[in-house]
């Protein structure tokens, strides 16, 4: 197993959440990691097509960022692991699901598939299947709400942008470029690294001169932020300094969140590069265990409460597939139809 990095420390005394916070987090995050299951379920029984890339494991990276911000009002750029970013952003699981399945009733009206989530009502700006590629779209999405408010005078034009990408993507010259811009221009965007070790099946210690990706924001005298990706409660403290200065005018900030892919690359990688003890290491750190241990030990929920959130939570999974099921596949007659944008 690669040296593990030294993790930063957190102290919860300085979480300040309440009780319906916590709940609120880990009803995201549940939802996130059984929609997943159920993908994985759905992929091998031939219900999805395609490469699906699981979000297991990660889900307090999306949980911590989102929730943080302002969801279905702010702009959130994904990746092709982008279900429960769609999810935290609002998407309807059944819409999520449809999409998944191909069907016209998905987010993405059955075109985009696993890796191309997109929702204009809940300001997801899609998921991208090439590495990096998201990156300099965020970057538009930031620039305009900046020039809305600066160059237009709108004041209601204050939403921020969060921009997912994985370790993989910070080798990338897009993602060097875009940040000197969002430097210069002082920005309203997260940059949000998912540091979950692998790009692939490249370690990312193999792939890089320096392994600390949140180092490489001093190049751009931008603030950079290194956090306990596995802990939500972590990052969503830091999110929400990074919002903050995002709306104060104050520009971007690059946050290394350094977190675990519970599963491989995609449903179809036998996942035989990584180590078992590699694995083990970080299955033992599972964000959804975390924040529910703390909810019991501050008092802030009960082991009943919890599980009436699963409860809740596998109903509206349920409820997605036989939506997904029971939903018309796409008109072949509309084969060229939102090729352009202005055709809706």
């Amino acid at each position: 197993m690669v040296q593990e990095r030294t993790l930063p420390k957190f102290d919860t005394a300085n979480a300040k959440i309440t009780k319906e916070e916590g709940l609120l987090l880990y009803e995201d995050m549940t939802l996130g990691r059984f929609f997943e299951d159920k993908c994985a379920e759905m992929y091998y029984r031939g219900k999805m097509f395609g490469f699906v890339h699981l979000y297991n494991g990660q889900e307090a990276v999306s949980t911590g960022v989102i929730q943080a911000m302002r969801p279905g009002e702010d702009f959130v750029s994904s990746t092709y692991r982008d279900h429960v970013h769609a999810l935290s952003a609002g998407v309807p699981a059944r819409e999520v699901m449809a999409e998944l399945f191909g069907k016209a009733t998905g987010c993405s009206k059955g075109r985009g598939g696993s890796m191309h989530m997109f929702s204009a009502e809940h300001k997801l700006l899609g998921g991208y299947a090439f590495v990096a590629e998201g990156i300099p779209v965020a970057a538009g999405a930031a620039f305009q709400s900046k020039y809305r408010r600066e160059v237009l005078g709108d004041p209601k034009a204050d939403q921020v942008t969060a921009c997912f990408f994985g370790d993989g993507a910070a080798n990338n010259g897009q993602f060097f470029e875009t940040l000197n811009m969002a430097a210069l221009w002082k920005l309203p965007i997260i940059f949000v690294v998912e540091n979950n070790k692998w790009a692939i099946g490249m370690a990312h210690d193999r792939a890089t001169s320096d392994p600390q990706i949140y180092k490489k924001a001093a190049a751009f005298n931008m603030v950079g932020v290194e956090v306990d990706g596995m802990d939500v409660l972590a990052v969503r403290a830091v999110a929400q300094e990074a919002v903050a200065r995002a709306r104060a005018g104050e520009g971007p900030t690059l946050i290394e969140a350094l977190t675990y892919r519970f599963r491989g690359h995609s449903l179809a990688d036998p996942d035989e590069l990584r180590t078992k003890d590699e694995k083990e290491f970080w299955f033992s750190r599972d964000p959804i265990k975390k924040l529910a241990n703390y909810l019991i030990e501050q008092n802030l929920a009960t082991e009943a409460e919890l599980k009436d959130i699963e409860r809740k939570i596998q109903n509206v999974i349920d409820d997605a597939v036989k939506f997904a099921e029971s939903s018309p596949e796409p008109d072949p007659s509309e084969l060229y139809r939102f090729v352009f944008a202005e055709d809706e």
